[in-house]
């Protein structure tokens, strides 16, 4: 297995230079020089595998014995260890044809659990065997800090610096970033959105000579193993659900800004999962639901939303995408990738779209109708949805068609977004890991949203 480039211009690697590589030198995004196929045969002996069970199988197909697979399997149980369900991601039925994918019993609640704490442990892992430098640069639109953190705090031979939005993450998601009091951990809080954390995160990394002289590693989803190890719930779930429901067509909502989440969905589907349907969940930022309509993919103004680590314009795996729909043509991204910078916008031609529409179905749900949702679902189920998966659910009973079961992935536990909830005036009570991050003071840095204003910070701290 190697790694190629979607714009064409960095030779293949394989996997651990991948990892570190994160952005690819050329400022593409790196994905499989080809996606592994699965047989019937092989899918039907993983049905009755555990979650870290079908992980190992999953990521020695992209590994290629790069890392031995007993010390892959120890990366794989170590990672998965630490999750409060024995399950790793259960799968909870709320009606007839809504299932909910809870992905939110990691350390720190949130989705980002699931491929963080691995990538945490590869990279010591790596760090380890290579006697290598580790300085992890990531951005964050809540949740990705809180959970990189958590899965490289206190490691020798790691630093992590992250960036969030100053003021535009919840309390608690703010409270999860900025308690941690460790020496190799940086938070930096910066005056704009998440699009400019991100932007300036991609600029670094595209700063070769800057990268490699800093020994910079990405922990967003830009790097290939945080999309990889998201492909392992869409299988767990699917076999969850044809288990009890053998003649079942499974479909998946999935709420995504940055389109790593739905992106993962789809890789799992190219590799032969046999989803039926990808429904793009997104909020009132809905430049991916307007891609998916009218294939036009042009940033809007920000809007501040219920569901903020999807007030997110500018999607970064989105180039991985173009990748596929244009036939893993390298140059014709590069072109659609230079016009973008150039011009603000991509509009892509008809028989483009109708591959597109092929590919996903979209609805942006407003920020009212994601608050119905939650009391919707509360009134009739007693169950409690985030804001970002009452928008998964939205979307599913939106596009919903008869005869099809749609597993809504549930990306975070509802006590992260408390304010959204109370607006409904529904009361919950913390978890009491979450509780305690009240009373423990807070770390970080308020920075201005220039490159060269994180570059000075990076300087000092790495």
């Amino acid at each position: 297995m190697e790694y190629i480039s979607t714009r064409g211009k960095v030779e293949p690697i394989g996997f651990i230079d991948a990892i570190l590589m994160g952005l690819a030198d050329d400022g593409g995004l790196l994905v499989p020089k080809h996606i592994p196929q699965l047989s019937a045969d092989t899918l039907q002996k993983w049905q009755k595998l555990s979650y870290s069970e079908l992980a190992l199988e999953i990521f020695s197909l992209y590994v290629n014995n790069e890392i031995p697979r007993d010390e892959l399997k120890q990366l794989v149980d170590d990672s998965y260890a630490t999750f409060r369900d024995d399950a790793v991601t259960p799968v909870k039925r709320l009606n007839d044809g809504t299932y909910v994918l809870e992905l939110f019993h990691g350390p720190t609640f949130a989705f980002k659990d699931i491929a963080l704490q691995f990538l945490g442990n590869l990279y010591s892992y790596v760090s380890r065997k290579t006697n290598s430098i580790i300085h992890i640069l990531g951005a964050t639109s809540g949740d990705t800090g809180a959970s990189a953190i958590e899965g490289v705090r206190g490691k020798e031979g790691i630093r992590i610096c992250i960036l969030h939005p100053h003021g535009k993450v919840s309390k608690v998601q703010e409270l999860q970033m900025t308690t941690v009091d460790d020496a190799n951990v940086l938070n930096l809080s910066v005056d704009g959105t998440f699009d400019d954390c991100q932007r300036i995160i991609k600029e670094l990394f595209a700063d070769v000579e800057f990268k490699h002289r800093y020994h910079l590693r990405a922990i967003n989803s830009i790097n290939i193993a945080r999309i990889l190890a998201q492909t392992v719930y869409y299988f767990y779930a699917y076999f969850q659900v044809v288990n009890s429901n053998p003649a079942e067509k499974v479909t998946f909502s999935v709420p995504t800004g940055n389109f790593g989440d739905i992106f993962a969905g789809y890789l799992a589907q190219k590799m032969g999962l046999p989803i039926h349907k990808l429904i793009l969940a997104t909020n009132e930022n809905n430049i991916l639901e307007r891609f998916v309509k009218e294939g036009v993919y042009q940033p809007g103004a920000f809007r501040g939303t219920y569901s903020p680590s999807m007030d997110i314009q500018v999607a970064s795996n989105f180039e991985r995408y173009l990748f596929y729909l244009y036939g893993e043509d390298a140059q014709a991204v590069s072109a659609i990738m230079d016009q973008f910078k150039a011009e603000g916008r991509i509009v892509i031609a008809a028989d483009k779209l109708q591959a597109v529409q092929s590919d996903f179905a979209a609805y942006g749900v407003q920020n009212e109708e994601c608050l119905d949702t939650i009391s919707e679902y509360y009134e009739k189920y007693a169950y409690l949805l985030d804001p970002h998966t009452a928008c998964g659910v939205a979307a599913a009973d939106k596009l919903a068609v008869d005869g099809e079961v749609t597993v809504a992935l549930s990306t975070a536990h509802p006590a992260k977004f408390d304010e959204s909830i109370r607006l409904r005036s529904i009361e919950q009570t913390y978890p009491q890991q979450i509780q305690a991050l009240f009373d423990k003071p807070q770390f970080q840095t308020i920075v201005g949203g220039t490159n060269d204003e994180i570059k000075d910070q990076l300087v000092k701290f790495f």
